[in-house]
C-alpha cells in the first residue's frame, strides 16, 4: 500500500493538470529505508510529448546525486496519462527499473477544466522485473 500525504497527492495531481496535454512526471524522495514519500521533486518531461515522458539524463543524474547526498531515495516515480486509463503502458514497464518504488500514474484524460472539478485516475503500482500490480492508496492528513 501507498500511503501519501494529502499535501503530496494534491501536488501531483496540480503538475498533471498543469502539464496537461503533455505528460507531467516526478519523483517523491524519502529516507533510505524508510519508504515514506516526503520531499517532492516535480521533472520536466523532456521528451514534451502528450504520449510519452522523459526524465532529462542531466537532472536525473543531478536527483541521484541530490538524493545520495540527503540519504534518499526514489519512493513514488510519477506520470500522467494524457489519453488512455492510468495504467502502466509497455514503454512504461520496460523503463520501470526501482523495484522498490510505487509507480503512480494519473490520468488526465477526463480533465478539459482546470478548475479542478473534472474527474481523474489517480493510481499506484509496483513494478518489478516486468511484473504490475496496483496497489491500495490511502490518503493522510
Amino acid at each position: 500500500m501507498l500511503t501519501i500525504t494529502r499535501d503530496l497527492y494534491d501536488r501531483i495531481v496540480a503538475h498533471a493538470r498543469a502539464d496537461h496535454p503533455d505528460e507531467a512526471c516526478g519523483v517523491i524522495a524519502g529516507p533510505a529505508g524508510s519508504g515514506r514519500p516526503e520531499r517532492f521533486i516535480p521533472m520536466l518531461n523532456a521528451a514534451r510529448s502528450p504520449t510519452f515522458y522523459e526524465f532529462d539524463s542531466g537532472d536525473l543524474l543531478k536527483l541521484y546525486r541530490e538524493m545520495d547526498d540527503r540519504d534518499e531515495e526514489p519512493v513514488v516515480i510519477y506520470h500522467s496519462h494524457t489519453a488512455t486509463e492510468a495504467y502502466p503502458s509497455r514503454t512504461d514497464i520496460t523503463y520501470a527499473n526501482e523495484p522498490g518504488a510505487h509507480y503512480v500514474l494519473v490520468s488526465t484524460a477526463d480533465t478539459d477544466a482546470t478548475d479542478g472539478t473534472t474527474p481523474f485516475q489517480f493510481r499506484s503500482f509496483r513494478i518489478v522485473e516486468g511484473e504490475v500490480t496496483e496497489e491500495e492508496v490511502e490518503v493522510a492528513g
